[in-house]
C-alpha cells in the first residue's frame, strides 16, 4: 500500500544525530557523538531508594493519573529552585511539568505558530528543536553565532524583516552544539530588541546548572518583566534522562494554552518520575550534588581539551566550554565536515557533522560536535588520537 504522509512530517528527515547513535551502538565504536549525562553522574542509590519509599508508603498516587500541569508538590518545588538559584519566576508566572524540556519546546510551538509563521533562532541549533519547528511548517530564520553569542546586527535586522516572527529561539548557556555561552550584555539586548518589536523568546536552558568554569550570568528570564520569555528547564541533565521529566515557567495566560495543548499530546507527564523528583529535590543536597556534577564535567572537559590540544593540527580551532557537554571543532577553509565525520566513523569514532545543526538543511558546515561527558576517559583519548590521524 501507499502511504500518504501529511504535510506537516513528509519533509522531515531522521534526526542525523539518531543515526549516527545507531552506529555508535555497535561493537567497537567510540561514540564521541551522544548528548547524554555521564553515567557515573546518576544518583542511581538516592532514586532507588526515593522509588522504593514511593511505590510502598503512596503507590496509588504514583500509579494513577494525574493533573495535566503536574504533581503539585513538584510544581511547588520547581517554582522555589527557580527562584532561589537563577532569579527566575514572577507573580504573573507559573510553572507547567513537562515530559522533558523537549516537550516545552514543542507545546510553545503548537500554542503560538502557524504555518508560515517564522521562528528565529541561533545557527547552529539544537537539531531537536529545529525538528520540533519544522514539523509545525514555520519557516526557520537562522542567526549567526558570534563567540559571545547571537550576532546582534543580524537579529535586530531579522527582527525588523520577518513581520511573521512569533519568537526567538536560544539556549544561552553552554549552547548546544557549540557549547558557547551568551554574555550578560547581548542577554539585554536580546530581550531589549524582542521587546521593542513585540517578539517572545523561548530561553532553552537545560546546561545551566553545569557550570564548571567562570561566573554564573543570569537568565534572559531573571529580568523578565514583561511576560516575554519561555523558560524550558529540565532534570534530564542533573538527575536522570530517562525520568523524562522537565518544565516550562511561563505567563499565566500562556501556561493555560499550554495545559490545554498537553491534554492532547499526553495527558500528563509520567507520576512516579515527578515524585522521584520532587522527593529528590527536598531530600538531597543539592549543593554536593550540582558540585559532584560539575566537577564529573570539568574533569572530563579537561581530558579531552588536553588530548585537542596535543593531537590536533594547528589549522583546527574548537571551543573551550565553561559548562555543558559539548566542544565544537572547526575544519579549515574549504574542509567537508561530513566527509570527515564519514572518515571517522568508518575508523570506528562516531562525531556529528555540522550540517545537523544548521537552520537551512541545504547549507553545510566545516564544523563538528564532540561530547565529552559520555565517553569513558579511554575512549576520549583513544577517539581524539583515532580523528587526528586523519587531519593530518
Amino acid at each position: 500500500m501507499d502511504y500518504l504522509f501529511s504535510d506537516k512530517i513528509s519533509s522531515l528527515q531522521p534526526s542525523a544525530i539518531r543515526e549516527i547513535l545507531k552506529a555508535a551502538s555497535e561493537p567497537g565504536v567510540i561514540s564521541l557523538a551522544a548528548g547524554n549525562p555521564a553515567p557515573e553522574a546518576f544518583p542511581r542509590e538516592a532514586i532507588a531508594a526515593i522509588t522504593a519509599e514511593i511505590l510502598t508508603r503512596r503507590p496509588t498516587a504514583a500509579l494513577q493519573y494525574g493533573i495535566s500541569e503536574g504533581y503539585e508538590p513538584l510544581r511547588q518545588a520547581v517554582t522555589a529552585l527557580l527562584k532561589q538559584r537563577h532569579g527566575v519566576g514572577r507573580d504573573f508566572d507559573q510553572v507547567i511539568v513537562t515530559s522533558g524540556a523537549q516537550q516545552a519546546i514543542d507545546l510553545t510551538t503548537k500554542i503560538l505558530c502557524n504555518e508560515g509563521d517564522v521562528v528565529i533562532c541561533e545557527n547552529p541549533s539544537f537539531i531537536g528543536a529545529l525538528n520540533t519547528f519544522r514539523s509545525y511548517n514555520v519557516r526557520l530564520r537562522g542567526i549567526e553565532m558570534e563567540d559571545d553569542g547571537l550576532n546582534l546586527t543580524q537579529l535586530e535586522e531579522a527582527l525588523r524583516e520577518e513581520k511573521r516572527a512569533r519568537f526567538i529561539y536560544l539556549i544561552a548557556n553552554f549552547h548546544n552544539p557549540t557549547g558557547l555561552c551568551t554574555s550578560l550584555a547581548k542577554r539585554r539586548e536580546i530581550y531589549a530588541l524582542a521587546k521593542r518589536r513585540g517578539v517572545l523568546i523561548l530561553e532553552d536552558n537545560p546546561y545551566g546548572d553545569l557550570r564548571f568554569a567562570g561566573r554564573d550570568i543570569p537568565s534572559l528570564k531573571s529580568f523578565d518583566e514583561d511576560g516575554l520569555v519561555v523558560y524550558a528547564g529540565s532534570f534530564s541533565k542533573t538527575i536522570a534522562p530517562g525520568l523524562r521529566v522537565g518544565f516550562a515557567c511561563l505567563p499565566a495566560a500562556l501556561a493555560s494554552k499550554m495545559t490545554v495543548a498537553k491534554q492532547g499530546a499526553d495527558v500528563h507527564t509520567g507520576a512516579l518520575a515527578q515524585m522521584i523528583c520532587e522527593r529528590f529535590l527536598a531530600a538531597a543536597d543539592l549543593d554536593g550534588h550540582f558540585h559532584r556534577l560539575r566537577e564529573i564535567y570539568r574533569r572530563k572537559s579537561g581530558l579531552m581539551l588536553d588530548a585537542l590540544s596535543a593531537s590536533f593540527p594547528a589549522a583546527v580551532t574548537w571551543t573551550r566550554p565553561e559548562g555543558g557537554l559539548f566542544i565544537w571543532c572547526t575544519l579549515p577553509p574549504a574542509a567537508d565536515a561530513l566527509k570527515f565525520c564519514r572518515a571517522a566513523a568508518e575508523a570506528q569514532v562516531a562525531v556529528v557533522p555540522g550540517d545537523a545543526f544548521l537552520a537551512r538543511p541545504d547549507d553545510h558546515s566545516r564544523s563538528f560536535r564532540l561530547n565529552f561527558s559520555t565517553p569513558t576517559d579511554a575512549e576520549i583519548t583513544r577517539g581524539v588520537e583515532i580523528l587526528a590521524g586523519l587531519l593530518t
